[in-house]
């Protein structure tokens, strides 16, 4: 055997998990993956006991490999993570218990909730919101009083994972949040109710002072799917960041507005060939007769993508 191979037998569980043991922490560490590598339930005990090891780089391969790991056992091992001492450990920890889909791990990570540590409460509710089960619903909602953003993005996620009706006035609470980061989450999670009143406080969002809220905002209005707010959208196309104009316009031509099609074809001429490629798009999507001299007139657009653009929205056009 070379110094690289400390294991005789990859396969046997028990026999990789003496490995654990050894004085040496690069052996112990290829014990824990060596453990992973067998996919076997049987090793989610001795990768338990790896994250209480005295060796961070130990722990860290502990936490990365139980992620690979469905079960009450492996939850219980990751929220012990979230605790260790070492940040690159609790992150990892994190990060696996989000891949975590066993409901029942429910049991193990709403008593921490509450925990005192905002980091631990913000994981903690990330990987509830991969669960979709309802018993997260109530803390989440009381999490949107959190002190910490990051503990209220996460509550958002956990209430907009669960697509519930009763939820969206804490949805609409939530799009109003003094953090831009809790805003946009809400407002992304605003856009899966096909419902007038998420419409209108994603159109409300449009007025928001970060660029970034009022594009979720725009695509959010598109994606709920009611069109008596384009004229919204329509206004902003005005707006000084292109991103938000783009997902106004994309968001316009998925609505089929056809009291936008003048406004749309202004941006036909904006220097930037995105936007006219996306106007093409939408007019393309409207298929209003209106938007054929236009788009006929700029079949000779010097960005070929446009172009393409412009001759399929031609198409679609009756005739």
């Amino acid at each position: 055997m070379s110094g690289f191979e400390p294991f005789e037998t990859f396969g046997d569980v028990d026999e990789i998990a003496r490995g654990l043991a050894n004085a040496d922490a690069s052996v112990r560490r290829l014990a824990v993956i060596a453990l992973a590598e067998t996919a076997s339930n049987d090793a989610i005990a001795h990768l338990a006991a790896a994250v209480a090891d005295a060796a961070p780089d130990v722990r860290l391969q502990a936490v990365r490999v139980l992620g690979e790991f469905q079960g009450l056992a492996a939850a219980r091992a990751l929220a012990a993570g979230l605790l260790d001492p070492d940040r690159d450990v609790a992150q990892a920890a994190a990060d696996s218990l989000a891949d975590v889909r066993e409901p029942q791990a429910g049991d193990v990570l709403l008593p921490l909730v509450g925990h005192p540590s905002p980091f631990v409460r913000s994981a903690v509710l990330r990987a509830l919101k991969g669960l979709r089960i309802q018993a997260a619903l109530a803390p989440a909602i009381v999490a949107l009083g959190d002190d910490h953003a990051e503990v209220r993005v996460q509550a958002v996620g956990v209430i907009g994972y669960l697509k519930l009706a009763e939820t969206l006035p804490s949805l609409i609470a939530a799009s109003r949040d003094t953090d831009s980061s809790v805003r946009l989450t809400a407002i992304n999670a605003l856009s899966f109710a096909r419902n007038p009143v998420a419409a209108l406080a994603a159109a409300d969002a449009l007025g928001d002072h970060e660029w970034q809220v009022r594009a979720e905002a725009a695509e959010a209005i598109g994606r709920i799917g009611q069109q008596p707010f384009s004229a919204q959208l329509v206004a902003s196309l005005q707006d000084p960041y292109w991103q938000v104009r783009q997902k106004a316009l994309q968001s316009l031509g998925r609505l089929v507005a056809r009291d936008a099609v003048p406004a749309i074809v202004a941006v036909l001429d904006d220097q930037i060939p995105a936007l006219r490629k996306d106007a093409a798009a939408a007019l393309g999507d409207i298929a209003d007769p209106r938007a054929r001299e236009p788009l006929i007139a700029r079949v000779g657009d010097p960005d070929p993508d446009v172009r393409k653009t412009i001759v399929w929205a031609l198409g679609r056009l009756p005739q």
